[in-house]
């Protein structure tokens, strides 16, 4: 089966505003890769504490402190990736960054900054989200306080490679008539 590609979208919606619907299922990505490397670094760590100390542990028991490790894991797996690449793991397989109002990267400043605001955006039933169906850049609510963007960052090198794999050659059209 094969897949289709469709390059001349890639190429031209390359430095576009990211659309809700990308942002919203990067989103599901990236959240269900913080639960789960979570979930597993959670399991492993409770696994090393009952072999070298020999008694059972239950992560229940401690459901402050795993409250605060999997905010700092959520704070770290998000603001680490901006700050470095502009994009988070569900950010990349959509094809989205994010970045700074006037184009630049994002600093390390900026990427903690939106990852601070990002909570406030869910507030009052996600009003802070509906803001950016409403706005021409669709920046939410923490966009706005963080002075930042997702833009489409489709690779546009490799989507013209992928549409020139697919036109025929001249030279076989040519034989072939």
């Amino acid at each position: 089966m094969t897949r289709y590609v469709a390059p001349e979208r890639d190429i031209e919606l390359q430095g576009h505003y990211a659309g809700p619907v990308s942002r919203l299922l990067a989103w599901v990505v990236d959240t269900f890769t913080v639960s789960v490397v979570f979930a597993l670094l959670l399991g492993l760590i409770t696994l090393a504490i009952e072999v070298v100390t020999g008694r059972q542990v239950q992560p229940d028991d401690y459901g402050a402190l795993i409250v605060v490790a999997f905010l700092f894991w959520a704070t770290i797996y998000f603001a680490a990736p901006w700050a470095m690449s502009g994009k988070t793991v569900g950010m990349a397989v959509l094809g989205i960054q994010v970045c700074r109002n006037d184009g630049r990267p994002v600093d390390g400043k900026h990427a903690l900054l939106r990852i601070v605001a990002l909570p406030l955006s869910f507030l009052l039933f996600g009003i802070g989200l509906i803001i950016g169906l409403f706005q021409r850049q669709n920046r939410c609510l923490h966009d706005l306080i963080a002075g930042t963007c997702v833009i489409y960052s489709w690779d546009a090198r490799q989507a013209r490679l992928r549409l020139l794999s697919r036109q025929p050659d001249p030279d076989d059209v040519a034989l072939d008539g």
